[in-house]
């Protein structure tokens, strides 16, 4: 059986790969593991320091894969990413992450880092759970929603949810807390994400589901 290890950046994303991507690669022979960043335990760090950790996984099994999932959302310069300065230059968005994680596999040990995958969800985790207003229908109490017709438009107006944007109050998670009362991250995008299905977040997010084509290709 294959084995890839997925660095999360929170337990979030950590809840993520336990309930939804275990289950969906076991299927497929390949074992996922999914510990969250060590220095943090939860939470962005330097890349010098994620750095360190990927390449340790990939020193201690010459089989293993490693990739990471980390958001976009909450990066800054003093996280000191490879190339983070010359990627500002890019205008359009994927292209700007596409070239951040390729100068991040470039930073890595080169006799490593063909077995590193790197990956930054654009723009953050949670922009895969405004997918389908069903779920949160059949999830979430009425009485819980503080504007439900809202959520329905952001759901409208964003037929791709990865391309709801970076801003301090309307990032993806900050517009969850805000519609809906007492959201807990870990628990709502755990119970939301599973309730959603692999397939159809899949079919709505397109780097994310390339991200998901090469893991089943390891």
């Amino acid at each position: 059986m294959k084995r890839i290890i997925i660095i999360n950046e929170g337990e979030t994303e950590q809840g993520f790969c336990k309930d939804v991507l275990q289950p969906y690669f076991f299927s497929k022979d390949i074992l996922i593991q999914h510990p969250t960043i060590k220095k943090s335990g939860g939470g962005i760090v330097a890349w010098d320091v994620l750095k360190k950790q990927i390449e340790t996984h990939l020193k201690q099994d010459p089989s293993v894969f490693v990739t990471t999932l980390i958001d976009y959302y909450g990066l800054y310069d003093n996280h000191k990413f490879p190339n983070w300065k010359e990627a500002k230059a890019f205008v359009d968005i994927n292209r700007k992450i596409s070239f951040i994680e390729q100068s991040m596999q470039d930073s890595i040990d080169e006799t490593l880092r063909h077995r590193y995958i790197p990956y930054i969800q654009l723009y953050e985790f949670e922009g895969l759970l405004f997918n389908n207003i069903e779920v949160f229908n059949s999830q979430i109490a009425p009485d819980k929603f503080s504007d439900y017709n809202e959520l329905v438009n952001i759901m409208t107006e964003n037929p791709n949810p990865e391309l709801i944007n970076d801003g301090k109050e309307t990032a993806p998670s900050k517009r969850l807390m805000r519609l809906i009362k007492g959201y807990n991250k870990p628990v709502y995008g755990s119970i939301l994400a599973q309730a959603i299905g692999l397939e159809r977040i899949r079919s709505k997010s397109p780097r994310f589901n390339n991200w998901i084509n090469i893991l089943e290709a390891v």
